[in-house]
């Protein structure tokens, strides 16, 4: 074959080179240029609920190990304190003041037959499976969505995402025994009975009935490892926001019973809402073991697989601990350790949550990082491990922290707007941090403040102390405020 004589020249030597190696390699395995990509997102867990974090009384061994491997922060954030708009600032990368979607917004009912799920994203979102898929990677969603049904357009599979599996409506995900769950806008049933988790109990036999034979966590991780193993060839990327430990509690016997002789439990019997639970704190803290154990199987399959160092697996949680309704016992757990608030909330223990990253010999090992992050975060992240752009959005890349370089960014505050309990805001601005609620119902809301540094479970307001942070604060409101796009949502500047 004869050379053209301009080969030496640096761009056409590199054209060449690529398709020499597409050539003698192939295109599948030439396009892997970035790694597998799992992000793990539980539902309603504590900053305090991981033995990495502080737990003393409820078992997760596998994501100990995963944090001894990888690396802890312990000041990551929450979009914001609920399900719904934390999934989508999550995937969108925009914060409470940007967001499309700020509360829980409901449609329909708790039953198959009223089923409607939640507000939907809008067509033309852009998300980070929309970017991930555009590099190159196929896209999965296997959990909770809670951002639209497969017949409008909050679609997931529309949304970024090639394949999901799992809840739609995060209202049907109350009850984690249900009678069918979702894969590509299809209902897989599930062999369950149609058990309603908000019914009263029959006092006469009151645990039974809200137990089913399908867990739809296995469910999920089934669907997990099947997605890994066919996609091993390929990138891939995995969003796998798992329904525990989120109210019901419901669990299998065997995931009850190790804990069923180790807290003095009280029978539960729905007076706060619920299922009805035998032992209720044995089962809280089984969901959440059981949980752990589900992560621990994706982890030996990916060593299986030889996909260990090529993935990156990150976990989280949407909001803080729940509150203390549904049999859940929050306090007996010390489930926010120590930080003040709850789900709900923009004090700390709503929106303060575990973060570990794992990345075998990219990510250094039992490392802890205090960086100030948040999980809108995740699209400037990805963009960067990836080497892509990424789209305007409210975050910043938190790859040179991960991989132990210099040039990290820091938030020189970060912005949280919830208008659900009142209506709240709340600022991060280096160690201080400004709260303000009921804003719905006093026009007259002043602002609390709190040293971090300090005080992390923010029990003395300063505010009277720093009039120019307060100040401060009401100018970032002002320029990181845009107008809701529903009624409910607009508690800023309600003139809307």
């Amino acid at each position: 074959m004869k050379i053209p004589a301009d080969f030496s020249k640096p761009v056409f030597a590199r054209a060449m080179l690529i398709f020499i190696m597409c050539m003698l390699c192939g295109a599948g395995s030439f396009a892997q240029r970035g790694p597998n990509i799992i992000y793990i997102y539980a539902d309603d867990l504590g900053y305090g609920e991981l033995g990495s974090y502080g737990q003393k009384k409820i078992k997760t061994p596998y994501l100990d190990q995963m944090a001894k491997e990888g690396m802890r922060f312990t000041q990551h954030y929450t979009s914001t304190p609920v399900c719904a708009p934390a999934r989508c600032m999550l995937l969108t990368g925009r914060h409470g003041g940007h967001s499309y979607i700020r509360g829980n917004y409901e449609f329909g009912g708790f039953s198959d037959a009223t089923e409607g799920g939640q507000m939907p994203l809008p067509e033309g979102t852009f998300t980070i499976g929309h970017l991930l898929q555009n590099a190159g990677y196929t896209t999965a969603a296997i959990g909770k969505w809670g951002l639209g049904m497969s017949s409008n357009t909050g679609n997931p599979n529309t949304q970024g995402f090639d394949y999901f599996y799992g809840y739609l409506d995060q209202k049907q995900a109350h009850n984690h025994f249900p009678t069918h769950l979702w894969e590509n806008g299809k209902w897989d049933t599930l062999d369950n009975a149609g058990i309603f988790v908000h019914r009263k109990p029959d006092l006469k036999n009151p645990f039974d009935y809200y137990i089913g034979k399908d867990y739809s966590i296995d469910r999920m991780s089934v669907k997990a490892q099947e997605f890994i193993r066919s996609n091993k060839d390929k990138p891939f990327f995995l969003y796998l926001p798992f329904t525990v430990p989120h109210l019901s509690l419901q669990a299998p016997e065997s995931v009850v019973k190790p804990y069923q002789d180790q807290f003095n439990d009280t029978p539960y019997l729905g007076q706060k809402g619920y299922a009805a639970a035998k032992y209720p704190r044995a089962t809280y803290a089984g969901m959440i073991t059981y949980m752990d154990q589900q992560i621990g199987k994706i982890f030996q399959l990916l060593k299986d697989l030889g996909l260990d160092e090529n993935t990156i697996v990150m976990f989280s949680s949407d909001n803080g601990a729940t509150f203390d309704t549904g049999g859940a016992d929050t306090q007996f757990f010390n489930s926010v350790a120590g930080l003040r608030g709850k789900k709900q909330d923009l004090y700390e223990g709503g929106i303060r949550e575990p973060f570990i990253v794992r990345w075998p010999g990219k990510v250094p090992a039992d490392k802890v990082s205090d960086l100030v992050s948040v999980q809108f975060d995740m699209m400037s992240t990805f963009a960067d491990l990836i080497g892509v752009k990424a789209p305007a959005n409210d975050g910043l890349s938190l790859l040179p922290t991960l991989t132990g370089k210099s040039g990290q960014q820091q938030h020189e505050y970060i912005y949280f707007e919830f208008p659900e309990k009142g209506g709240q805001v709340a600022i991060r601005f280096g160690n201080w941090k400004g709260v303000k609620s009921n804003m719905k119902t006093d026009s007259a809301a002043t602002w609390e403040l709190y040293d971090l540094l300090k005080d992390p479970s923010e029990k003395k307001n300063i505010a009277s102390a720093h009039p120019d942070l307060i100040l401060r604060f009401d100018g970032i409101v002002k320029k990181e405020h845009r107008q809701a796009q529903i009624h409910e949502w607009e508690f800023i500047d309600p003139k809307f």
